[in-house]
Order: structure tokens, then sequence, then C-alpha cells
């Protein structure tokens, strides 16, 4: 997991995007402007909508901060659509900005922070995960987080809540992943690679009906945070993707699977046309009970992203629209480069920074920066405990010696969060053959 070195199409160096801009006076923050709709079904869909906070956790759980410095300043939003009940949701929404901002050490750059949240979001994740299980609570819930800081947006995600960005050009960009067992193939081999048993409802012995679940449960997802009585293949661990836009900005929809079920990509986005958020995300909404019903809860979240003091959503240029989920530079003609470097606005580029969907916590935790690995020494990696010297187990302690990754090098892990680790791969599955008998009387809802 490294930050692209080299421009080749497939990523730009972070210092390369972030230094552009440092050493352009004239390009600005933008103007974050953002609504939010819902229909209720079952009371499980919770939204988290902080348009100016901190960088640095706070003391309550809640994290804000009207009085944030715009240098300082970051928004968050994000959509938890729960299962099986609220706690997991309740909690997450309580909880997961702090473990995640926690995770990310003191007095970083600006560069260096942006660099160190993809990792952090994993920690945070998997902490806020291993925390709820303390709760004795059976519940689960996706997560659909984004935080925007300056023209960067990140984006981490488990479930099947889903947030698309559509350029000022028109372009449509998928930033999350669907972890449903029936759209992905990997995932259905890494869960029963781990000890779970994939498969549909068997009603007397006839063919199997409905979507792919997870045995014993029944959770037709595999990845989310709770879920405890599931299990532990059933991962925390989030797909994250960091994107740069341009200074001409775009859109971001994120919503949970009650729109996604009834509104394609490209169908919920022309509802939004000429609207300002707020309004876009009614829209997406009601038309998504009108076309399916009530279902399922329906919450939309809309954030415009636009160049300062232009409060109106982005102007689509016609004829150039489309869906992609790659992410390419696209030259243009409009403008020169001389141009862009007076600050003017640039043209509509969405440049990749880093995207990463592995399960696996000895990858995801083992970031390579350009200015050297920024985990904290003598903490653990997830949970931030403090740890004496020669008392964390590193992520890699269980590579083979011929590997070139060294096992006695950090970051490293408390005890706990070890046991944590080597569950979530499979390496203490115990479930009994009679749990998963039971697939015929009980599965959850998801």
């Amino acid at each position: 997991m490294e930050v692209h070195a080299e421009v080749d199409g497939s990523g730009v160096p972070l210092a390369v995007l972030l230094k552009r801009e440092l050493h352009n006076q004239k390009v600005e923050k933008p103007d974050i402007l953002f609504g939010e709709a819902s229909k209720s079904k079952k009371g499980e869909d919770f939204t988290f909508l902080v348009p100016k906070c901190h960088r640095s956790p706070a003391e309550g759980s809640i994290v804000g901060g009207e009085n944030a410095s715009d240098d300082d300043a970051i928004s968050v939003f994000a959509i938890f659509d729960g299962h099986n009940g609220s706690a997991a949701a309740i909690y997450t929404r309580e909880n997961l900005l702090n473990n995640v901002l926690a995770a990310i050490p003191p007095n970083l750059t600006s560069e260096e922070w942006t660099a160190a949240l993809p990792r952090a979001l994993v920690a945070g994740f998997v902490k806020t995960d291993k925390d709820f299980q303390t709760k004795a609570a059976r519940s689960g819930t996706t997560v659909t987080f984004v935080i925007i800081d300056g023209w960067v947006v990140t984006v981490a995600s488990v479930g099947d809540s889903r947030c698309i960005l559509e350029s000022a050009e028109g372009t449509v960009y998928f930033l999350s992943a669907d972890h449903r067992l029936d759209a992905n193939e990997e995932e259905v081999e890494r869960v029963t690679a781990s000890g779970g048993e994939v498969g549909r409802i068997n009603i007397a012995g006839g063919a199997g009906i409905g979507p792919l679940r997870c045995w014993p449960g029944g959770l037709c997802l595999s990845r989310s945070i709770g879920d405890v009585d599931v299990g532990e293949f059933i991962v925390p661990v989030p797909h994250v993707k960091q994107v740069k836009l341009s200074n001409a900005g775009g859109r971001l929809v994120i919503a949970s699977d009650g729109v996604w079920d009834a509104l394609r990509f490209q169908e919920a986005l022309n509802y939004t046309r000429g609207l300002p958020a707020e309004a876009a995300a009614n829209r997406i909404v009601k038309e998504s009970v009108t076309s399916k019903g009530l279902r399922d809860d329906t919450t939309c979240i809309v954030v415009d992203i636009l160049p300062p003091e232009k409060l109106s959503p982005p102007i689509k240029r016609h004829g150039k629209g489309g869906i992609i989920a790659l992410f390419c530079r696209r030259p243009s003609d409009e403008m020169s480069e001389d141009q862009i470097d007076r600050g003017c606005l640039e043209p509509d580029v969405v440049e990749e920074i880093y995207e990463e969907g592995s399960a696996m916590l000895s990858q995801r935790l083992n970031m390579n920066y350009p200015s050297g690995n920024m985990f904290k020494l003598h903490a653990c990696a997830v949970c931030q405990l403090e740890m004496k010297p020669g008392e964390g187990i590193s992520v890699h302690g269980n590579v083979p010696k011929h590997s070139r990754v060294d096992p006695w090098g950090g970051p490293f892990l408390c005890s706990s969060c070890q046991v944590k680790k080597e569950a979530m791969e499979g390496k203490l599955h115990s479930t009994s053959k009679n749990i998963i008998t039971q697939r015929l009387y009980f599965y959850r809802g998801c």
C-alpha cells in the first residue's frame, strides 16, 4: 500500500498535488454546501453532518467545532445504515470520527495528515467495531464515511451504502465499494476461506432463494461494524478511496441502499439537475420511494464542493458526461498550464491519490509515506493503547522468514488487537456446525 510515486495514469503523488496548491496562494479552500433527506421504515438509518470540525479528537464523543480555523478545519459527512436494531449505528455515529482522528499522530503537516488519513480510517473502523463488541449488542451497521480536506475527498466504506462523485463536467466517479456478497466474488472467497459459509436460503430442500448470505446469521454483507454473533469473518476493514478535485468542484451523493435499490446512479443524478443540495437530496429520496415504495429506510446526503463564493451547483457541460470507475487525467484545450499556475479555474480533472480494499490488517496498516512511517511509536496501531518497548506484536509477526517484510518491524498491535486480527483472518475460527444448521430458522435483514 503505497502512495503512487509516478504520474503513470493510475495515480499522482500526494506531495505534488498539495504543493501545487501551497505554492499558489490564489487557490482557496472550497465552499461546502450540503443537504439531507430521509424516509424511515425501520428507524435504523442515521446521518453525521459536520461541515466544519477540528483535525484532533474531542473530549466528548461527537466531534464538532464551529470555531475551528479554516486552515485546521475538515468537513465530515456519513451514513450509518443499521440492521437488526439501531445500537451499532448509533454507537458508530458517536465514536467513529474520534477513533479515526486519534489514530493520526500530532504535529503533522497538512500534507502528512492527508497521507496518514487512509490508514487512520482503517484503525478507527476496527477499533470502533472492537469496542462495540463489548456492549453485548447483536446489531450491525454499514458505514459510508466521507472526509473533505480542501479539495481532497477521502471515502471509507463497509457494506452497501454508496458514495458517488459527479465532477463539474458531469463525469461520475465511484468512491465506495459494494460489499454485498451477491456483488463481490472476491469477498465470497475471503469469507469462505476464513471459515464462513455462503449460500442462499433453502426451503424444504428446494433451490436457494433470495440473495447470497453468510452463515451463521444470514447477513448478506461481507463487511460491517458490529454483527458480533455472525462471525469475525464479517470484517470492519473499510475500502478507502482518496481523490483530489480540481477547483471547478463537484457534487457528492451519499445514500443508503434504500436509494440504490430503487435508482441507478445516473438516474439519481439526473433528478438533481439545477437543484441546490437540500432540494437535490429530497428529490432523490422522493423518486426512490415513488419507484419502489418505502420498503426500507431511505436516506440521502448531497454535498456540493464549490469554488469560493460560487453558491450554486457546478455547471454540467453537455455531451461530456459518463460514468467511470477508474481515474484518469483528461487533457483540456480550454486552458493553458500558465493559466492554471496563475490560479485560474482549473480544467475539470479528478485525480486519484489512493485506493485500497484489502481486508488484511497487515497490508492496510503498513503504509509507506513520502516522509516515512507516521504511526505512533509504542502505541497499538488500532486502539492506540500505550505499550512499553517490546510489548507490541508486529502486524507482520506471522509472515514467512523468506518474506521481504521484517516481522520485527512495526506497526505494532496490543495483545487484544492481535487476537482481533487473527479472528478476522479466520485463524481463531471455531464455529460449530450445529450453529450453521440454524440458518433455516433465522437470518437477519440487511
